[in-house]
């Protein structure tokens, strides 16, 4: 009799998770996520040691990457082209424009494949499907951190060698142009991971998309060589004034503007919460269409 009266209040002590599909369009469990820091944690790690984990370079493919960009970008944009970069060394200007659009482009391209790479885990396992974007966005701040590291080694340089580089105070909005880069490639990233569940072509788009936006970003040109009366197109782009500000802050090259600032923060709370809108929205059945 006792045994069973303990039983019985072990048993009624006992939590359980309720799995079920949510009734309402926002109806995001954000504890449920942090309860999970476990696995956003280990999916970080996987990224970070499998991802080159057959390669030689390993890591240091963080760094080629870019630099071979960076030199592509002198070749073609600075010599051939001669496009101005506004007095400011063709590698410093190009690598701090290269590094934040890197993070942007991989951020925004793994998190567009959320429920086609991960389907076979989904069907099988349960766990707050907003790890995986989540964790991907994070992994590649360790990416970013080294090429930013990459970055303070060129313009150490360039500083003590008399070159025409300003920073200022507004270098110190660094911290936050990194989570706005991270916020608008996270919500654009599910919302096209959500679409591409039924349209599968949406995938092909965005690749080509992804480049094309590249240079419709002050990455290769400063917007100052644009006709001032036309700038605002090109403010529109979320990503121009975070470029911009980065440059601004660092180099002293670029137009700095709070305003144009300020809508790119507020772009990207809104891509956001229309991401997890729709992300939730979608996960309750694609198992359906994948």
């Amino acid at each position: 009799m006792y045994f069973c009266f303990l039983y019985q209040i072990e048993f009624m002590q006992t939590k359980y998770t309720v799995i079920t599909s949510q009734k309402r369009i926002w109806d995001v469990n954000f504890k449920e996520v942090w309860a999970y820091k476990d696995l956003i944690y280990m999916y970080v790690k996987r990224d970070i040691v499998v991802f080159y984990k057959q390669t030689i370079l390993g890591p240091l493919w963080f760094i080629i990457q870019p630099v071979l960009t960076t030199i592509m970008f002198l070749f073609v944009f600075g010599n051939l082209a001669g496009i101005s970069t506004d007095g400011i060394p063709g590698p410093l200007f190009y690598f701090a424009g290269i590094m934040l659009w890197n993070y942007f482009a991989d951020c925004l391209n793994r998190n567009s494949k959320t429920f086609i790479e991960n389907q076979n885990v989904f069907g099988k396992v349960y766990f707050p499907r907003l790890v995986v974007p989540l964790s991907v966005t994070i992994s590649n701040l360790v990416k970013l951190a080294i090429q930013f590291l990459v970055f303070v080694v060129i313009y150490i340089y360039y500083i003590v060698t008399g070159a025409n580089v300003h920073p200022n105070i507004y270098a110190c909005l660094f911290p936050l142009l990194v989570v706005m880069v991270g916020g608008l490639s996270l919500g654009f990233g599910i919302i096209f991971s959500s679409l591409t569940t039924k349209y599968r072509d949406l995938t092909f788009l965005l690749q080509f998309g992804v480049q094309l936006w590249m240079y419709a970003t002050p990455v290769i040109y400063p917007l100052s060589t644009m006709p001032a009366g036309k700038r605002w197109i090109f403010y529109l782009n979320p990503m121009t004034s975070v470029i911009e500000t980065f440059k601004y802050g660092s180099v002293g090259s670029g137009i700095f503007s709070w305003g144009w600032l300020l809508y790119s923060l507020v772009f990207m709370i809104a891509v956001l919460f229309v991401g997890i809108i729709i992300f939730n929205r979608v996960e309750k059945s694609f198992m359906d269409t994948v």
